[in-house]
């Protein structure tokens, strides 16, 4: 499998999207313990839960550098787009992490570049992007992003 894949990329890829599927491309990273449950029929970790390894990370990093407290903020993020492209298989009991740079920062919203990475693997077994909108949680309406996590995107 892992060879088709490799074809695949080579044949779908470009300059940019090489440079995405390098670890030196994200700027934190983030470990995450991969589950028994992650695993589907085929043996190998299921698609659906790569995106919510990117949103642990993501959130992770506005909670801790941005000074986000999901339980009383009153402006919160919204994933408004997301993709994925999976380059190689990963299985549980596997050690994954996560890296993450900033794509694009407007006043009011973020795009986050991610990819997953087998640990200490120098190109990504999965890479995308999310977007989030920042909104007041009472109206639901887009709001400048909070000024103590716009800073840490900055990185």
């Amino acid at each position: 499998m892992r060879r088709m894949l490799s074809g695949y990329i080579n044949r779908h890829s470009d300059k940019s999207m090489d440079q995405k599927l390098k670890r030196e491309h994200y700027k934190v990273f983030y470990p995450i313990t991969t589950r028994w449950d992650d695993n589907d029929i085929y043996g190998h970790i299921n698609n659906v839960r790569f995106y919510s390894f990117f949103d642990s990370a993501v959130n992770r990093f506005l909670i801790e550098e941005g000074g986000l407290d999901i339980h009383t903020a009153n402006v919160v993020g919204y994933v408004v787009e997301s993709k994925c492209q999976y380059h190689s298989p990963l299985a549980y009991p596997e050690a994954i992490e996560v890296g993450i740079t900033i794509g694009t920062l407007g006043n009011r919203s973020v795009t986050y570049e991610v990819a997953v990475f087998k640990q200490g693997e120098q190109i990504a077994a999965a890479n995308g992007h999310f977007v989030h909108v920042f909104v007041d949680k009472q109206s639901s309406l887009s709001v400048p992003i909070p000024l103590s996590i716009s800073d840490a995107l900055k990185v």
